[in-house]
C-alpha cells in the first residue's frame, strides 16, 4: 500500500446520483475512475450498524441491495455530486417523482429543424 492509499482510506466521500429515476445518496471510503470508461468507480461502501434503535428502512433497502457488493460502477453522467465529509451519513434513496423503478431512457439531443431554401 502507498502513502496515498493510506490517506484516502481514512477519507469519506458522499456521492449522489441517479438510479432508475431517483436520487441514490451512499457514503463510501473509496472512489475513483476505474479502467472501465466513462464510470465512477465506488468501494467500500459505509453503512450504519443495526444496532440503532431507529431503523431507516432506505437505508436497509440500499444496504440489501448492496449487500455482497466489493464495488459499483456508475455511469459519470449520473453523478450529480460528490463531497468530501468529516464523518459517515445516513445513506439514503430521494424519490424524484413518481417514476420511481421505472428505466429512463438515454436523454436525446433536441431534433434538428430542416430548413429548405427556395
Amino acid at each position: 500500500m502507498t502513502t496515498s492509499d493510506n490517506i484516502n482510506e481514512t477519507k469519506i466521500y458522499r456521492i449522489s446520483f441517479y438510479h432508475q429515476g431517483d436520487i441514490y445518496e451512499l457514503h463510501a471510503r473509496k472512489i475513483h475512475q476505474g479502467n472501465m470508461y466513462a464510470f465512477l468507480e465506488i468501494e467500500d461502501i459505509i453503512f450504519g450498524e443495526r444496532s440503532a434503535i431507529v431503523v431507516d428502512p432506505a437505508e436497509e433497502k440500499l444496504k440489501s441491495e448492496f449487500e455482497g457488493v466489493k464495488r459499483t460502477y456508475v455511469p459519470l453522467q449520473a453523478v450529480i455530486r460528490i463531497d468530501e465529509v468529516e464523518r459517515e451519513g445516513t445513506n439514503k434513496i430521494i424519490a424524484t417523482d413518481g417514476n420511481s423503478g421505472k428505466v429512463m431512457p438515454f436523454p436525446k439531443p433536441p431534433p434538428h429543424s430542416l430548413h429548405h431554401q427556395d
